[in-house]
């Protein structure tokens, strides 16, 4: 029983080792539905990655929401990534400001994760909470899914 343990142990600082390299720049698009805002509304746009060490990255991302009155959300979150080899799980948490109804700003709280597709090309799906500070309205939950290029 001993030596299956140590031997876990051993697997589980083996893929921990295996992360990303640090200064890495990764770019891509992302599609989006907005739950909790009325209406479902749909967002398209992009994100951009880059990563400090194998463990922490920032993301900034722009989205043009396609709904009435046409608009945008824009996002910069932290994530730490827990690397499971082919599979990367993280938490996440940043700011957002976006006119969904009318402008205002907020902070994001979730996870996603993201999968290894080739070398250099990764899917990447998450959730994430916006909490808006503009007084009584619907904090939208945010799910979406895209795509990385890895540089």
């Amino acid at each position: 029983m001993k030596k299956l343990l140590l031997l876990a142990v051993a697997a589980l600082f083996a893929v921990a080792a295996s992360a990303q390299e640090a200064g890495g720049w990764a770019f891509g698009p992302r599609v989006g539905i907005y739950t909790n805002t009325g209406d479902t509304v749909i967002g398209v746009g992009g994100m951009a990655r880059y990563r400090f060490d194998s463990n922490l990255r920032l993301e900034p991302s722009i989205t043009a929401l396609l709904h009435n009155g046409c608009s945008v959300d824009l996002n910069c979150d932290a994530h730490y990534v827990f690397d499971m080899g082919v599979v990367r799980l993280y938490p996440a948490a940043g700011l957002t400001v976006n006119d969904i109804g009318k402008w205002a700003a907020g902070v994001n709280l979730g996870g996603g994760l993201d999968f290894d597709v080739a070398d250099i090309f990764e899917m990447t799906a998450a959730i994430k909470w916006q909490a808006m500070f503009d007084g009584p309205r619907p904090n939208p939950v945010v799910i979406s899914v895209g795509a990385m290029f890895k540089f």
